[in-house]
């Protein structure tokens, strides 16, 4: 009874068996059908031609002919996969024993493109292919380079310009055969969502025209008022008796400095009394003839010579007297002898600089004081030569201390003609009322230099510019991309700056808190990649 259940029980088995079997093997049949034949990452390959794209870039390798073209031309794709290494440290592409190596050149020169031409591994000539470079960027339009042979390679025309950051396609012809290559590289950029950008607080403005009260900032250094110091000079050797101010002291016009006892005074000072002796005796005799003559007791030939000897004298008196004068001496001697010499201050000021001690013996041109009036002082600037065209005499100029809290308004007086071997800037002064002596020579300070406003076609905030590189940049929005773009700079107000070269007019930018996409791409490691 037992074996006759067993019995039944194993076609039932069997049957279940079959049943599994025939199921599993539909499942199978269903999934092959639903999978394409391909890669492994499920692109779908067709011997039919086309560009063989790979997550939409175009195949390096492989090609296809198509029956229906009649001049048999073989078109060709390349691949945007990371290139090789060339033998000059360029990007090399390979296909069906052509090769073509893509440089940047810049050492001495400005960028430029060289390309290198290989068959089968081996240097070709150059003028053995003709190939065309066209590079798309973002936000521009596409600019195409054309190549002439030179010496062994392919020299680009025109200026590869930064940020060297593009899509490049190559189109090159050789032996009758068309080729196609292409690669991105990317330098200088990062992509920011929405949600990003508001967590950062990162602004968004669009770069236009601005209407710009030009200012330049400058560093100074406050110095005397050259056109209201005076160095003093006795212009008379002698001997120091006394000194009556020193360093620091205040002084007033015609004040006396310092007594000297000259010998050259006294000389002189004799030679005016003398002159003065021969003047009295010499008009006493005129006068005398000239009664005589107008008696006709004297013949008109002695009145004449009497006349020309008052004359003589009278020149004679006044030459001496002048040559006193000018030596800052009075011409009356005082009671205490025709040797004292009276060093007097020949302006307001205040006394800068003593080289004189008593019983000192002095030659007739050593400076012994430096007097300067303070009611004014210059600030000189050293501006840069680029900075030159917005310099205007008389501009309004405001100058803040460095050292404490202080500023005060000047105006622009003068521009050096000059530009400096060294530091390739000229000099420039600004004169700066100090009646109250606030600003002492030597003071450092900072200077704002204040022009006319004028309209310009591109302007960006001033906070928007950072310094990547060796570059001034302004970080371009194309989508969600952000871009360092390169740029030259003109005049700025301290809240907009001209924008003369690398942004257009409508181009969108970081605006506030651009710093933060400077960070993110220095962690991102952007390289200068050729």
């Amino acid at each position: 009874m037992m074996e006759a259940t067993k019995n039944k029980k194993t076609p039932v088995a069997i049957a279940i068996v079959l049943a599994l079997g025939v199921v599993l093997g539909i499942a199978i049949l269903r999934t092959d059908k639903a999978k394409p034949a391909g890669d492994e990452h499920g692109h779908a390959q067709s011997a039919a031609p086309a560009d063989d794209e790979h997550h939409g870039r175009k195949g390096s390798e492989g090609h296809a002919h198509e029956a229906g073209h009649e001049d048999k031309e073989h078109h060709a794709t390349a691949a945007q996969a990371a290139p090789q290494t060339g033998p000059h440290g360029g990007k090399l592409f390979t296909q069906e024993g052509f090769g073509l190596e893509l440089t940047i050149f810049e050492t001495d020169v400005e960028p430029e493109f060289r390309l290198y031409l290989y068959r089968d591994g081996k240097p070709l000539a150059p003028h053995q292919a003709t190939v065309t470079v066209t590079l798309q960027r973002l936000g521009r339009e596409a600019e195409t380079f054309r190549f002439k042979p030179e010496k062994d390679y392919l020299k680009g025309v025109g200026v590869v310009a930064e940020p060297h950051s593009f899509e490049v396609a190559i189109q090159a012809r050789s032996a009758g055969k068309d080729y196609a290559f292409g690669f991105e590289q990317v330098e200088g950029r990062v992509q920011l969502s929405e949600t990003q950008l508001k967590q950062n607080g990162i602004e968004i403005a669009t770069a236009g025209p601005a209407r710009i009260a030009s200012s330049l900032q400058l560093l100074g250094e406050v110095r005397l008022n050259q056109d209201r110091t005076v160095l003093v000079t006795p212009r008379l050797a002698g001997l120091v008796e006394s000194v009556a101010a020193n360093a620091g002291d205040r002084v007033r016009r015609g004040q006396v400095l310092a007594v000297l006892s000259s010998q050259a005074l006294a000389d002189q000072r004799g030679e005016l009394l003398a002159a003065q002796k021969r003047l009295a005796l010499a008009r006493t005799s005129h006068e005398r003839e000239k009664k005589l003559f107008e008696d006709k007791i004297s013949a008109e030939q002695d009145y004449l010579q009497a006349r020309q000897a008052f004359q003589e004298a009278e020149i004679a008196a006044e030459s001496a007297r002048q040559k006193l004068a000018a030596l800052g001496a009075a011409a009356t001697p005082s009671t205490q002898g025709l040797t004292r010499l009276e060093i007097r201050s020949p302006i307001d000021g205040v006394v800068i600089e003593k080289k004189i001690s008593v019983g000192e013996a002095l030659k007739e041109d050593a400076p012994i004081f430096q007097v300067a009036d303070l009611s004014s002082v210059w600030v000189e600037l050293a501006v840069p030569a680029r900075d030159l065209g917005q310099l205007a005499i008389g501009a309004s100029a405001l100058v803040k201390a460095s050292a404490f809290e202080a500023q005060a308004q000047g105006r622009l007086s003068y521009v050096g003609a000059l530009i400096g071997e060294q530091n390739r800037s000229a000099v420039a002064r600004v004169v700066l009322p100090n009646p109250k002596g606030l600003w002492r020579p030597g003071l450092p300070v900072q200077v704002t230099l204040k022009g006319d406003e004028a309209q310009v076609p591109v302007a960006v905030a001033v906070d928007a510019v950072q310094t990547l590189r060796a570059w001034s940049v302004v970080f371009g929005r194309y989508g969600q991309q952000f871009e360092a773009r390169p740029v030259e700079l003109g005049r700025s107000d301290g809240r907009f700056v001209e924008v003369i070269k690398g942004l257009n007019a409508g181009e969108a930018y970081a605006a506030r808190n651009s710093f933060l996409i400077k960070a993110d791409i220095g962690k991102a490691g952007a390289e200068h990649d050729h």
